[in-house]
């Protein structure tokens, strides 16, 4: 049995679309001890996954003790092959703590690493294409879209009645730059609840104000922001009629379950992606060309994607 160690920190929709390499990795190392290092927000999700044999804390204070308390870690763990999925500065910092030796193999970013994945525009280059090139000397094939059937909750607490759509109009809050305007999903909302679908708006307790606003302009609108667990949100997206999301964590998640979701991005994200198998990436250069309609058209395209994938 070989000891082998995945990292992968970032944020949540990151750790989502993570899901189809982490899988594969999970799949060519079925006989062995697997651990994950993340941070500890998304420990309990990786747990709950069922992925992983340990997973491991990451602080991520930039404090010594800090870094002595990772360190301590990747000693103690005797790894035999270290995967660095998050291939950045301070992740390259661990494949130094690992000072005097021995070194495990090492793929990642970090240099002397001995399956470098270092190579220009990697960080914006889609994380399917990205892991599927650093994982390629394993042998290990990423699937196109990742197996979530692990995640799903019941949401009759939410007394909604089919069928109804998830609208998701915001971001981090660091990133507004990445949300298609509130009024557009507002009409968006005024359009499915003229179809008889019952829009519900979704988000952490930062877009309240997004969501109500949505609500005034469309009163038939639901407002579920900062009420719902990472459970609840898959299984609201595996009952739904459809989903339209900007480039976040909760329309990754949506997609990813496999709801039909439209996921809106401007050049404001990059790279540009989004995994699912009845997901439609609607880009525009900038939000203020990217109309109403255009993304409806969208929503009946990732529609179809939904009927042809039941028939077949």
């Amino acid at each position: 049995m070989s000891r082998i160690l995945v990292i992968k920190l970032g944020a949540f929709g990151d750790f989502i679309l993570a899901q189809s390499a982490l899988s594969a990795i999970r799949r060519h190392h079925a006989g062995d001890r697997l651990s994950l290092l993340t941070i500890p927000s998304l420990a309990p999700l990786a747990r709950m996954s069922g992925l992983f044999d340990e997973v491991l804390e990451d602080p991520r204070e930039r404090t010594l003790s800090a870094y002595l308390h990772v360190r301590r870690l990747l000693r103690a763990g005797r790894f035999d092959r270290v995967y660095d999925l998050q291939g950045q500065p301070r992740t390259d910092r661990y494949f130094r703590l690992m000072f005097p030796g021995p070194w495990p193999e090492w793929s990642g970013t970090a240099r002397r690493a001995s399956h470098s994945d270092r190579y220009e525009g990697r960080r914006t280059t889609s994380v399917l294409a990205r892991y599927t090139r650093q994982l390629a000397p394993f042998g290990i094939v990423p699937d196109a879209a990742p197996d979530l059937s692990w995640l799903d909750a019941d949401i009759d607490r939410f007394g909604l009645a089919a069928p109804f759509a998830l609208l998701i109009p915001g971001s981090s809050s660091g990133r507004p730059d990445k949300r298609w305007p509130m009024r557009r999903y507002a009409e968006v909302a005024a359009a499915l609840a003229e179809r008889g679908v019952t829009p519900v708006v979704l988000g952490t307790a930062i877009e309240v104000e997004l969501a109500q606003s949505i609500v005034g302009l469309c009163p038939r609108a639901l407002d579920l922001t900062g009420k719902t667990d990472v459970p609840e949100l898959a299984g609201l997206a595996r009952r739904a009629w459809a989903a339209i999301g900007n480039d976040t964590g909760p329309t990754h998640l949506i997609a990813a379950v496999g709801c039909p979701t439209v996921a809106v991005f401007s050049d404001a994200s990059n790279p540009i992606h989004s995994i699912g198998p009845r997901v439609v990436v609607h880009h525009r250069p900038a939000f203020d060309t990217m109309d109403t309609a255009g993304v409806l058209a969208a929503l009946e395209r990732a529609r179809q994607l939904n009927k042809r994938t039941q028939a077949s």
